[in-house]
């Protein structure tokens, strides 16, 4: 390269470092007289006389009476009046490569078992633009997860984003170490936020597997740690997921849970002094759901297929976030509390849940076959009080009567054990030759 060539790049270089000082912690906030610095920057708050070793890596989240308000990645304890703050010019940004795969870091990138990151890992900042809109591709090729349910009845196309909405203890993680193990994607990437410490390692192992892991790269940011590390973990994962998309390969991105987001968000809303609106969240929180859930999907490189998580407060699907989600989303899978109450896992509830993309992916014989079971299983429930008291008598309607044959046959093709797979393709004749074999009976 010209020396010519480099003289723009050195006329962008800021040759000075700008410091402040802390003046005062407020709650979650800490706010400091400088440095010079725009919302989003890192900056790094010196504790003790040894800055390497007392450094606290922290973001401005915005300005008031012309002082800094931060908030740090870790606990205040060890900040006091007049500790000094340095702003690095920049936003957060992580190292992230294939030498990631099989690791489990958190939301700054660090794997949390204390190894040492692989060499050869390329930088990338962890909050960016979602894809240009008019080059997106449309969605056009079917993937395959693993899950019987899902592959028949609800088909997730290449670089669909679907929400699993569901109340505590319904099987979501069950779910997602269903879809890590046995999708046919190049790689997951699992972000886990808010999480309790104890159901890390119990996801990990349990839900996951040694299968699963090999194929996947863990972002966890437990429900201990600050609400920015929180929200980080959620941004961490999806630029992880961009990166290996920009690679051209087809990425599976699961993130455990967008509520706890939303929840983080607030309490930073909150905490610089945003009014609260509906059910105590912030605007900032029904502004930064969008720019998130966005960045997923298709580009003209890659995809990333992306499963959100969101629990719903006593089971109430209208909640607030469960209502922004679902409409920015493409496609919702509802799990029913009821199902897994009589021994039905996965807890799907396909009378209420769509893949919006799915008449466009899939075969007209394939659709034809999904359309009939769920006329047969709405027709069922309909009249499953009638049916269970004996007040039904047969021969009143064909359809009922038809129904209740095919009821039992339905349900054993619902259900799945948590470490069987089921191949698209064998779900989906399976569906086909079902229904099929009904009509001609």
């Amino acid at each position: 390269m010209k020396a010519l060539d480099l003289l723009p790049l050195v006329e962008d270089v800021d040759p000075y470092k700008h410091y402040g000082r802390v003046k005062r912690v407020v709650g979650l906030m800490i706010e400091s007289q400088g440095p010079e610095s725009s919302v989003g920057d890192v900056c790094y708050i010196y504790t003790g006389m040894q800055k390497k070793k007392n450094r606290i890596l922290a973001e401005v989240v915005g300005f008031r009476d012309e002082m800094v308000i931060l908030m740090p990645f870790t606990a205040v304890s060890d900040i006091a009046p007049g500790c000094m703050v340095e702003g690095s010019g920049r936003s957060l940004e992580i190292k992230v490569g294939s030498g990631l795969i099989g690791k489990v870091v958190d939301p700054l990138g660090q794997p949390i078992d204390d190894s040492l990151l692989p060499k050869g890992l390329a930088t990338v900042p962890v909050d960016q633009d979602p894809p240009n809109p008019m080059k997106r591709p449309p969605i056009h090729e079917q993937i395959d997860v693993g899950v019987r349910v899902i592959d028949s009845l609800l088909t997730v196309g290449k670089g669909q984003r679907v929400g699993i909405f569901a109340g505590s203890g319904v099987g979501k993680s069950t779910l997602l170490g269903m879809v890590a193990r046995n999708t046919t994607a190049d790689i997951n990437v699992i972000g886990l936020v808010g999480e309790r410490g104890r159901e890390v390692r119990e996801f990990i192992e349990k839900d996951l597997g040694p299968e699963g892991l090999a194929r996947s790269i863990v972002v966890v940011a437990t429900s201990d740690q600050p609400a920015l590390m929180r929200i980080k973990g959620a941004l961490t994962a999806t630029a992880i997921a961009e990166y290996f998309r920009d690679k051209g390969l087809n990425v599976m991105l699961m993130m455990d849970s967008v509520t706890r987001v939303a929840m983080a968000q607030r309490e930073i809303g909150l905490a610089i002094g945003e009014p609260p609106t509906t059910k105590g969240y912030t605007p900032s929180v029904f502004a930064i759901l969008p720019r998130l859930l966005e960045r997923t999907g298709t580009n003209q490189l890659g995809t990333i297929t992306a499963f959100y998580t969101v629990l719903v407060d006593g089971d109430d699907m209208n909640e607030p976030i469960a209502d922004a989600v679902r409409g920015i989303l493409d496609g919702h899978f509802i799990l029913d509390r009821d199902l897994a109450n009589k021994g039905q896992f996965p807890a799907i509830n396909i009378l209420k849940s769509i893949s919006r993309v799915m008449n466009n992916i899939a075969q007209d014989r394939h659709k034809k076959s999904a359309e009939k079971l769920r006329a047969n299983l709405s027709t069922y429930m309909e009249s499953e009080d009638l049916i269970n008291i004996g007040a039904y008598k047969r021969g009143s309607s064909k359809q009922i009567d038809d129904s209740i044959t095919r009821y039992p046959e339905i349900i054993s093709f619902l259900k799945q054990g948590t470490h069987e797979k089921a191949a698209k393709d064998d779900s989906i004749n399976a569906l086909v030759g079902l229904m099929e074999k009904g009509d001609q009976s």
